[in-house]
């Protein structure tokens, strides 16, 4: 099983990869960003539509039509429109969340975005987290691209994530670490 599992994410790489110099060469990088997340947000929103891609048992035929209903209705841009033919074709939509994820993280890479993550337990206003989102750009000397959650359980505090480092200051896991120190004595 993980043999398949780094086979899909090295898959979904190049596939990623070859999106991405596609739309560089046609000057629609961020075009085809835009309508990748709103595809990836269609695919998170609608249950019938993430079915659809994981039933192995759909045919090429039906696959392609649907593709095409959205394309047209959604005035998607040609190139991801044939990009997703051709994975459907080479029986590879089966990776397209994954695939547009990556790419997607291409593009924000490409133009030297960090990303970062913030969880808070209080929940904030856009600006308090523009104002943390700059803050981090100072602080790192790079663009931040910032993703906001709101987890009340954390009780207190936040959780904040910006590439391999890590600040949890949260009261759950303060009681965490409490917890562990009793077990151990």
């Amino acid at each position: 099983m993980s043999k398949n599992n780094s086979f899909s994410a090295t898959t979904a790489s190049r596939y990623s990869l070859a999106l991405y110099e596609l739309a560089d060469e046609n000057n629609s990088i961020d075009e085809v960003e835009k309508q990748s997340i709103s595809f990836l947000k269609l695919i998170d929103e609608s249950k019938d539509f993430s079915s659809l891609i994981k039933d192995p048992t759909n045919s090429v035929y039906e696959l392609k039509d649907v593709i095409n209903k959205i394309t047209e209705n959604y005035k998607i841009n040609s190139l991801l429109s044939k990009f997703l033919r051709f994975l459907i074709s080479k029986r590879r939509f089966f990776y397209v969340k994954t695939i547009l994820q990556d790419f997607v993280e291409t593009c924000s890479k490409k133009r030297g975005e960090v990303k970062a993550e913030l969880i808070s337990s209080k929940e904030l206003s856009g600006d308090q987290v523009n104002k943390i989102k700059d803050e981090l750009s100072k602080n790192f000397n790079a663009k931040i691209k910032l993703h906001y959650k709101y987890d009340k359980g954390l009780i207190g505090g936040l959780v904040m994530q910006v590439g391999s480092i890590m600040v949890n200051t949260s009261i759950k896991n303060k009681l965490q670490q409490i917890e562990n120190t009793m077990i151990e004595a």
